[in-house]
């Protein structure tokens, strides 16, 4: 019978994984109602962090607060990259974006969306040196830098030109600055605080994209009608009471608030500071994500894949054939897909079936079920590897089944095995920047925020790599150590 036993283990850690399902708390009647705002946080002049306080702050933020407060809603903000901020609000993890979304035919047949606060009109931004795009026409042919999910993708898509999808602003940029693409299509308010703040004289707005007046607003879920009935209520006493339009001249000097928008807008910079106090701002942060991040994301995720590796490992050398075939698939599927895709089906896609997770769990299950499935094979393989003498041995002295692996084999085979499962723990460590694409704050994300706001990449991307290698080098030093411990059960 101890061949069914990694069966039940796997069963158990599965009826485990159910301790990291979350249900929606219940609020009492006179309670105000919590609503979650999914926001990018690096998309300055409208979302950004304060250089001074690290708080989360712009125009759209603002916008937001004064909604919330008319409305008497208890705002939660959560901070993702604008490609997530859709899948977050279509699997229930947020209620509402605020993050200049624009009000498109495509994204009304599948969203609500408030009464505009925001009118203007896109530009198109190009090297320096560029005079042969001028217009939409121009880009027939041509290679742009745009967000995937943004509206000025489609534009440009629209006017012939081939795409290429990078993150956020900033690093479409970066890619024009240096001649990899050829234009960017985006707002021109946008636009406009990122020459502010940067000094950047390699670009320039070489034209409009073309003519007509966007108008963005806040995206809600078709199932939230009365959210949205909330939210234009609360527009509609903003604007009778000027709110918006103060909110709007403290940012742009201008008002965007009213229909047609104003093309002679002031946009000031929105981070001053100098490369140095950048880096040095950010130190911090970037350790508290790294500590609350990273590091709890690679301890949990570890442990938790190293008994579904066993198990998974157990189960290929079971006589049972149903075992090793399980296992067999897991391997396949982990091995053959990549972490990006797995963390996104369990963060996004999930709930659809019932399975809701929060950020944190949903990426310990997605990681763990990845260094399992890689795992699971150096498991195998170190313990083929131990001489079948010791089996055999084992059996002689009265040694059950169970008996001989955890006294005899799994020592030995551990010791094998610590050298690949080393370079397994390193690559979790790094694979965990990926965290914040289902709303982890972690080290990586605190780089890109900060970069997005003072367009300083090279320094702030160096010192998450520093970081990430300081932990890694020091992992490898603990590696020597493990080794000549284990060693004693060398034969």
């Amino acid at each position: 019978m101890p061949s069914i036993r990694p069966l039940v283990l796997l069963a158990v850690l599965f009826g485990l994984s159910g301790v990291f399902a979350v249900t929606a708390p219940a609020y009492a009647d006179d309670d105000p109602r919590v609503v979650r705002v999914g926001t990018e946080g690096v998309y300055p002049p409208f979302s950004y962090r304060d250089p001074d306080t690290n708080q989360l702050t712009g125009f759209d933020i603002e916008v937001m607060k004064a909604v919330g407060e008319e409305a008497g809603w208890d705002l939660r903000f959560v901070e993702a990259p604008f490609d997530s901020l859709f899948p977050a609000l279509d699997s229930n993890r947020i209620d509402v974006i605020a993050n200049q979304v624009t009000i498109t035919g495509e994204r009304k047949a599948r969203y609500l969306f408030s009464t505009p606060y925001t009118y203007s009109h896109g530009v198109i931004v190009t090297a320096k040196d560029n005079d042969d795009i001028t217009s939409l026409a121009d880009l027939k042919g041509k290679t742009t830098a745009q967000t995937a999910s943004s509206n000025w993708a489609q534009v440009a898509k629209d006017a012939g030109a081939k795409v290429q999808y990078v993150q956020d602003f900033g690093p479409g940029v970066q890619l024009v600055e240096q001649g990899r693409v050829d234009a960017i299509v985006n707002d021109n308010i946008a636009v406009l605080d990122y020459l502010a703040t940067s000094g950047n004289d390699k670009v320039k707005i070489a034209g409009d994209a073309g003519h007509d007046v966007l108008e963005q607003a806040l995206a809600f879920r078709k199932s939230d009608p009365q959210l949205q009935q909330e939210a234009d209520d609360a527009i509609a006493a903003l604007t009778k009471d000027g709110t918006l339009a103060k909110i709007s001249e403290k940012y742009f000097g201008a008002d965007v608030t009213v229909q047609g928008g104003s093309k002679d807008v002031d946009v000031k910079a929105s981070d001053s500071r100098t490369r140095w106090q950048v880096v040095k701002d950010t130190a911090w942060p970037m350790f508290v994500g790294l500590v609350k991040g990273n590091i709890p994301l690679t301890i949990f995720s570890f442990l938790i894949g190293m008994v579904l590796a066993v198990a998974a490992a157990l189960a290929r050398l079971s006589s049972l054939r149903v075992l090793d075939w399980i296992a067999r698939a897991y391997i396949s599927v982990i091995r053959g897909t990549p972490l990006l895709v797995q963390l996104f089906i369990v963060f996004f896609g999930l709930p659809a079936i019932g399975l809701d997770f929060d950020p944190y769990p949903a990426a310990i299950v997605a990681l763990s079920l990845n260094v399992g499935g890689y795992a699971a094979e150096v498991v195998r393989g170190s313990i083929l590897s131990v001489p079948s003498g010791q089996y055999e041995a084992a059996t002689v002295i009265g040694m059950d089944y169970w008996q001989s692996m955890r006294r005899i084999i799994l020592p030995q085979a551990a010791r094998i095995a610590v050298p690949p499962l080393g370079n397994t723990l390193l690559s979790l460590i790094k694979d965990s920047a990926l965290a914040s694409l289902v709303l982890v704050p972690e080290l990586f994300r605190e780089a890109q925020v900060t970069a997005a706001a003072t367009t300083e990449y090279l320094p702030l991307y160096t010192m998450a790599a520093l970081y990430f290698w300081v932990v890694c080098y020091l992992v490898s030093l603990a590696q020597g150590p493990l080794e000549r411990r284990l060693s004693r059960y060398a034969t």
